[in-house]
């Protein structure tokens, strides 16, 4: 068995036969499957993985070596994380650095907690703001309407910051730095 531990690029993404993308998944996983010949190794990542009698290079970007079908689910679920990242972790209404989330149209009043009625907020706006809605307070939201993110990438990486290394296989635009997930 291979020392695997983890390292700084924590995961891996997987692509079908077809290089369509499909997850991501430890390190861990991503070497079981290359060693146990269920995937094939695309893109190194950082570091070697050693055992007794190998070496094999971190996965980065697995291929399966067999097609699997896999129905997409066509909305992506809902969480605090996925807000930030979907808002790029600013306050929707001042554009600082969020640290809440915020109900656009209050749940007090009947709004739902959906991806439409969400936005990121910071802490000094969400408390101003309390039990009213931007209308009544004069205020804007800088990103316009909340909606679902959509696409590929969402499916594949939800939350997550992609890495450089997967560019190729994701049509996202990639982060200049993976600083403002902190």
């Amino acid at each position: 068995m291979p020392d695997i531990r983890p390292t700084v690029g924590s995961g891996a993404l997987v692509l079908n036969v077809t290089y369509e993308p499909l997850c991501v998944v430890s390190v861990r996983r991503a070497a079981i499957l290359v060693l146990s010949g269920k995937a094939a190794l695309v893109t190194d990542g950082d570091g070697i993985l050693h055992s007794a009698r190998d070496e094999i290079p971190v996965p980065s970007v697995i291929r399966l070596t067999r097609y699997v079908r896999v129905p997409y689910r066509t909305h992506v679920g809902l969480s605090r994380r996925a807000i930030f990242a979907r808002d790029g972790w600013r306050c929707a209404y001042c554009r600082g650095p969020a640290q809440t989330i915020d109900h656009v149209f209050p749940r007090s009043r009947g709004g739902l907690h959906a991806w439409e009625n969400v936005v990121a907020a910071c802490a000094k706006c969400n408390h101003t703001k309390g039990d009213k809605t931007p209308a009544e307070l004069g205020w804007r939201l800088h990103g316009g309407a909340p909606a679902a993110p959509k696409g590929q990438a969402w499916r594949v990486l939800g939350h997550r910051l992609p890495d450089p290394r997967w560019a190729d296989w994701l049509d996202i635009p990639l982060p200049e730095t993976a600083a403002a997930a902190a």
